[in-house]
């Protein structure tokens, strides 16, 4: 039995680990982007992004000032467990309190603050079943500067391909510098609305610069990424090579009459920290 005191510990765990330490694929993605660049000012706007991330795991504090609305992905194996939903809930109020994380949890109308970052439906919890004999916790802190420029296209079937391209690409051309370039972008294709949304989101989780073990999809991921690239909006939206640091998608079948387009972007600040508990 995993109990509902180490599910609040796991989950403040892995908030402080998420929005202090960045990962290391999405480190290398933009030292990568830093020593490619030629413009000086985009080079510059990068070394400011690896020394704040070089600066907030020596200090051991949140790498910036939004550590984001509480989203938490569950992978649920043939494993007994205490009250796992308090044990989530607890875990995002200890984390708020003891890291500390900012409070950004609201109303949405009234706008008043509920102080430890759960309300509501929130911490978002997405739980999905799984073979094996554990749970496996993915925290995913999303800021709101990214996340205000998410969008959802209802496209026919006839769009196709060129279609996906086009739209992920006039997303990005509207976003300008708003999600603090150089961005990752996630695709969802396929399903509903709703599924289409979270597959984008989802895609997220996956590991920069490694391309989809799919071909057609690899190809797809490449070809967006080239495309944003080239608009030059680069880091900080000032200019420069890098816009975005990779291009992830997943996909669902879909009905025959739709091809519904999800997409989710996420700033350079890419934050995300997985535990399993068995």
């Amino acid at each position: 039995m995993i109990s509902q005191k180490t599910v609040e510990e796991e989950v403040c765990r892995l908030f402080k680990e998420a929005v202090i330490k960045l990962p290391s694929d999405v480190i290398k993605a933009l030292e990568d982007a830093y020593h490619n660049e030629t413009e000086d000012l985009a080079r510059l706007n990068l070394q400011a992004v690896l020394d704040n991330i070089k600066a907030a795991e020596e200090m051991g504090i949140p790498l910036c000032q939004d550590t984001g609305l509480p989203i938490i992905f569950v992978k649920m194996g043939n494993v007994l467990v205490e009250n796992l939903y308090e044990g989530i809930i607890n875990g995002v109020k200890r984390a708020t309190r003891d890291i500390p994380l900012r409070p950004n949890v609201v109303d949405p109308f009234t706008r008043k603050n509920t102080g430890d970052n759960t309300g509501n439906l929130i911490p978002q919890i997405d739980m999905e079943i799984i073979e094996g004999d554990y749970l496996e916790i993915t925290v995913f802190p999303k800021g709101f500067g990214s996340e205000n420029n998410n969008a959802l296209k209802m496209a026919l079937p006839g769009e196709g391909k060129e279609g996906v391209k086009n739209f992920v690409l006039k997303m990005v051309l509207a976003a300008g510098g708003k999600p603090c370039p150089p961005i990752l972008i996630g695709v969802g294709i396929g399903g509903s609305s709703d599924m289409a949304l979270k597959l984008a989101k989802k895609a997220l989780l996956n590991e920069v610069g490694v391309r989809n073990p799919d071909e057609y999809l690899a190809y797809l991921e490449e070809e967006i990424l080239n495309q944003v690239n080239e608009t030059g909006i680069g880091p900080m939206g000032l200019g420069g090579k890098t816009t975005a640091l990779d291009v992830k998608i997943l996909t669902a079948h879909t009905h025959t009459a739709g091809l519904p387009i999800g997409v989710c972007i996420q700033c350079w600040a890419a934050r995300k920290a997985t535990g399993r508990l068995e």
